[in-house]
């Protein structure tokens, strides 16, 4: 197996402005991307800009980041917020009858994939 499948890629369409056809983008490996007419293309691009990336990095002696998609994640994280925000949670949690939890949750799911669907509304 190539060292380039082992990273996570993100394919996204490119705008006509931006040249049409999709980016393969590797998020572990900064700034290393590709394109192609199609995602086929785009992935067999990638695969060749990770490993001309992890080359360039492995001669230069910079660190060579794990791959994401092998790091454990708890699904835990704390949020410090401010009193108000915290008491108006609550009180619309309790209206709707889930826990803080579940609606801060909802609402975080919501905003990001309204955040990710606005990305492409902008190409």
């Amino acid at each position: 197996m190539k060292l380039s499948t082992k990273y996570p890629v993100s394919i996204r369409p490119l705008s006509e402005e931006e040249g049409g056809g999709f980016l393969a983008e590797y998020p572990d490996l900064p700034g290393c991307m590709a394109d192609g007419e199609t995602i086929e293309e785009a992935l067999h691009e990638g695969e060749d800009a990770v490993e001309a990336w992890l080359a360039t990095a492995k001669a230069e002696g910079a660190k060579i980041p794990e791959p994401n998609k092998f790091r454990k994640y708890s699904g835990q994280f704390r949020a410090r917020l401010p009193v108000s925000l915290h008491a108006e949670l609550a009180r619309r949690a309790e209206v709707e009858g889930v826990s803080l939890n579940t609606l801060a949750i909802t609402l975080l799911a919501a905003g990001l994939a309204k955040n990710n669907l606005s990305h492409y509304d902008k190409q």
